[in-house]
């Protein structure tokens, strides 16, 4: 899990960089306009804090050494990133580390309850919920999908592509809606028509880790 972890950290980072311009488009229409900026500062960031950590300590079990990572990249991301995509994936990622510190029978397990977590904090700190046009329109149905799949009995690969492939599909939800929360709830009405940039970013990531993880459509 460690390794596969700081795969997708160094992945989505390469991801964000190369989707940059788009979301801050995204963000452009409906936000602040630097959405793509924030988080390729901040998976950017995350890279540095890669390549500055020691080597794994032996004596360190798997699920507390992937905690650790996980919380060390909340943190940077909450002192990196600005506006309010920082808070809430900083949280996202603090409230996962939790979840993965806990004891699980599969790695599936562990990641279902780590992306359950990420929704269920980001909703506590930005006090929303689905259908208001923001990330967790793609998260929340991530999770949801993860579980299904996980109780049904599929493996890591198969939970992993669910929750990608949800997260894409929630994100696709959210261009007719009117947004309810945040800076884009300000534009009313014109905020309709256009997708939302966090939880397009959200998508990219469970995407990311899908491809790195050999998650395939299929």
């Amino acid at each position: 899990m460690h390794d596969a972890l700081t795969t997708w950290l160094r992945s989505a980072a390469t991801r964000l960089h190369e989707e940059a311009a788009a979301l801050t488009a995204l963000d452009q229409a409906i936000g602040d306009g630097d959405h793509g900026i924030n988080m390729d500062r901040g998976f950017g960031a995350i890279v540095g804090m890669l390549d500055g950590r020691p080597p794994l300590d032996g004596g360190v079990t798997e699920a507390a050494a992937t905690a650790d990572l996980v919380r060390a990249a909340g943190k940077t991301l909450i002192s990196t990133v600005g506006g309010a995509a920082g808070p809430l994936y900083g949280t996202a990622f603090l409230r996962a580390a939790g979840a993965v510190a806990a004891d699980h029978p599969t790695p599936a397990a562990a990641f279902v309850a780590a992306v359950e977590a990420a929704a269920t904090g980001i909703g506590a700190l930005g006090k929303s919920t689905t259908g208001e046009k923001t990330m967790l329109d793609a998260i929340v149905p991530a999770a949801v999908a993860a579980r299904a799949v996980l109780e049904a009995g599929g493996d890591t690969r198969s939970v992993i592509r669910a929750a990608a492939d949800a997260a894409e599909a929630g994100s696709d939800a959210t261009i007719p809606m009117l947004a309810t929360k945040g800076r884009a709830s300000y534009l009313g009405e014109r905020s309709i028509g256009h997708r939302d940039p966090g939880a397009t970013s959200a998508a990219l990531l469970l995407r990311t880790l899908a491809d790195v993880t050999g998650s395939r459509p299929g």
